[in-house]
């Protein structure tokens, strides 16, 4: 996310399948270990590229995807130790991370009355707790977790487009 803004935003795969081609401005605090090289970047992001592929995959075009999903982030920041490795938002200081969740949890609360979506499904356990905090007993709506497809989630390690088929079809959203 961090190179394209994209959540999940993998250069090659928010590129060449989602068909974004902008650029992509450096911050002004930028980590000297981690620059902002925009679609320049030419590392691999896992996590992205199996969201995204995931999503080529099984719907073939963007239009296709999008007609049925959203994707948005909890937190837009990408956070980094000293070392250059991310930090998630949960593992933030609190006097840090109690600011932040407020103001996630507003724009979280605002994005689900804007779209009114009957499913919210968040991308590992600390989203699904996001929105389940933020939502609280919301009966129209079905809360689910999908698994996150990070390399650092041992289970993503083992298939994961197969265990994110199995999780969707289990919250009822596709039945593959």
């Amino acid at each position: 996310m961090a190179q394209t803004g994209v959540p999940f935003g993998e250069v090659g795969r928010v590129r060449d399948w989602l068909g974004i081609k902008a650029p992509v401005g450096r911050p002004v605090g930028e980590h000297p270990k981690r620059p902002i090289q925009g679609f320049a970047c030419t590392r691999s992001e896992v996590s992205g590229a199996r969201v995204w592929g995931w999503a080529a995959e099984r719907f073939g075009t963007p239009e296709r995807f999008f007609a049925r999903f959203f994707v948005a982030n909890y937190s837009p920041l990408v956070f980094m130790e000293e070392s250059g490795r991310n930090r998630t938002p949960d593992k933030l200081p609190k006097a840090e991370r109690e600011p932040l969740f407020a103001a996630c949890d507003r724009a979280l609360r605002r994005t689900v009355d804007c779209l009114d979506p009957r499913f919210v499904v968040g991308v590992g356990r600390f989203a699904e707790d996001r929105i389940r905090a933020v939502l609280g007993p919301d009966i129209s709506r079905v809360v689910g977790c999908v698994p996150h497809p990070s390399p650092a989630n041992p289970a993503a390690n083992r298939g994961w487009g197969h265990i994110m088929d199995q999780s969707l079809k289990e919250i009822g959203i596709i039945d593959l």
